[in-house]
């Protein structure tokens, strides 16, 4: 018997070949589009773009934390104070690049068509080179800022 994982790729490679799509493989390990083996469908694109997109907007709510901290756990502030204004303005950038995602899958949503999901996925999958960048330039310049809220405590401990 066929397994899920098995089935799923199976059904992923006709799609890739007829639309050109990147390899499940690179999909796989961008996205971990294989979450869409849990799902019985007949619109697997439409799963896989669901799977991408939950992603997209995990990214987006975390930088929007980080623009707009004001309901923010305090986790967040420690991490704010050492983003220089370049940071800031690639953060600014990776918002209104992820916030654009959002919206446009908005029409792919409401107006099924495999050939659009297609699109999309292939979109998101280009986008996703240059914001997956820019997401390491922000990861460094947070993990800086925290081993600088680290060393500080450890200074100023008195126990």
């Amino acid at each position: 018997m066929e397994s899920k994982l098995a089935k799923l790729k199976k059904n992923y490679s006709e799609l890739e070949k007829k639309y050109k799509l990147p390899s499940y493989k690179e999909l796989n390990e961008e996205f971990d589009i294989e979450k869409a083996q849990e799902l019985e469908t007949d619109t697997l694109l439409r799963e896989i773009r669901k799977v991408i997109m939950d992603k997209v907007i995990a990214y987006l709510r975390f930088i929007e934390m980080l623009l707009n901290p004001s309901n923010a756990p305090m986790f967040f502030f420690a991490l704010l104070k050492g983003l220089d204004n370049g940071d800031k303005k690639i953060l600014e950038d990776l918002y209104s690049k992820l916030g654009r995602l959002k919206i446009e899958v908005v029409e792919i949503d409401n107006d099924y068509s495999e050939k659009n999901e297609a699109e999309f996925i292939i979109h998101v999958f280009n986008e996703w080179r240059e914001i997956k960048e820019d997401m390491k330039k922000i990861a460094k310049s947070l993990q800086k800022s925290w081993d600088k809220k680290s060393e500080r405590k450890d200074k100023s401990y008195l126990g």
